[in-house]
């Protein structure tokens, strides 16, 4: 259970730090993983409450476990999107990525930008970083290189 946590604690931080940018939707599916999850942890409890509601006003005794389980998958879809992130964050760039990786480090090095040293085998979540800061602080020429 406690991996399952950390996994999803993992996830909410990847997602706080990959940059809500249209032009990485092309190149990674991070993106729209991102937004689908912000979307379920906005709309999911008013659609739980709606059911339990629904099925208090006009329901019948019935139905309650076909209620119940419709809430939690209701309740699971987040979960899903923040687990699927906190994978994510923690795999491996592969080595075109880690090229890029460090030639964007470069980048923001040399255009004066305080950022962290580049960890020797990067992962998602560090290419995330370096991308916010790099969507931050730079012009937005440097997605072309990719």
């Amino acid at each position: 259970m406690g991996i399952l946590i950390s996994k999803l604690h993992r996830g909410g931080a990847y997602l706080a730090v990959w940059p809500k940018e249209r032009q990485l939707a092309a190149l990674f599916p991070e993106y729209r993983i991102v937004n689908a999850t912000r979307l379920g942890i906005r709309v999911m409890p008013a659609l739980i409450v709606l059911c339990v509601l629904m099925q208090f006003q006009f329901g019948d005794p019935r139905f309650w476990p076909g209620v119940i389980a419709s809430i939690l998958f209701l309740a699971s879809l987040p979960m899903q999107g923040l687990y699927w992130l906190g994978q994510r964050a923690d795999t491996r760039l592969p080595p075109t990525l880690v090229t890029w990786y460090r030639r964007l480090y470069e980048q923001i090095a040399t255009a004066g930008i305080a950022i962290a040293e580049p960890v020797a085998r990067p992962c998602y979540f560090q290419l995330g970083e370096t991308l916010n800061v790099a969507f931050k602080q730079l012009d937005k020429s440097f997605i072309r290189d990719l």
